[in-house]
């Protein structure tokens, strides 16, 4: 039985939400799963994802095969990373406490740079809701500018009868 890490989606229309599973590969995208490992939601900002990195590891190991999507966020999780260092203690090259150290320190990097990210947004956020303040002191300037714009015209009709320039 060939097994596949893929998302499964769940929510409605236009706001999808997935859950990470695993299942048989011949078994429809919504359908039968053999385990819930996480889940993915796109739509916040950055993604939101809960995965259970053990049970991933251990169905990687056990051979199965994640999709193109779900391989980014084993990715991004560490999972891949992790299965990685863990091949080189079987190989001989490193021990398991090198091999967690170097784990540990690549996630606390990793927690650091996600960190900061959220911190940029919520700034961003903070400035896009100041703008949108402007932006209404603006409209209410437009207000006197568009009746300044409606007494020009009646000015302009009155000034070439004034000037007398007009061709008869």
């Amino acid at each position: 039985m060939p097994a596949k890490i893929r998302l499964q989606r769940k929510g409605r229309k236009k706001r999808p939400f997935y859950y990470i599973v695993v299942a048989d590969s011949r078994s429809p995208r919504d359908g039968k799963f053999i385990q819930k490992i996480g889940s993915y939601n796109p739509l916040t900002v950055p993604a939101t994802i809960h995965l259970d990195r053990n049970r991933a590891l251990h169905w990687l190991q056990k051979g199965a095969q994640p999709t193109d999507t779900v391989r980014r966020i084993l990715s991004y999780k560490g999972v891949l990373y992790l299965k990685h260092l863990l091949r080189g203690v079987q190989l001989g090259l490193f021990d398991d406490k090198t091999a967690m150290a170097k784990f540990d320190q690549w996630n606390a990097e990793h927690e650091s740079k996600i960190l900061k990210r959220r911190e940029h947004h919520k700034k961003a956020q903070g400035e896009n809701q100041h703008k949108e303040h402007v932006v209404k002191k603006v409209g209410e300037g437009e207000e006197h500018a568009h009746k300044a714009e409606k007494e020009k015209p009646a000015a302009k009709a009155k000034k070439p009868e004034a000037t007398g320039t007009e061709k008869e």
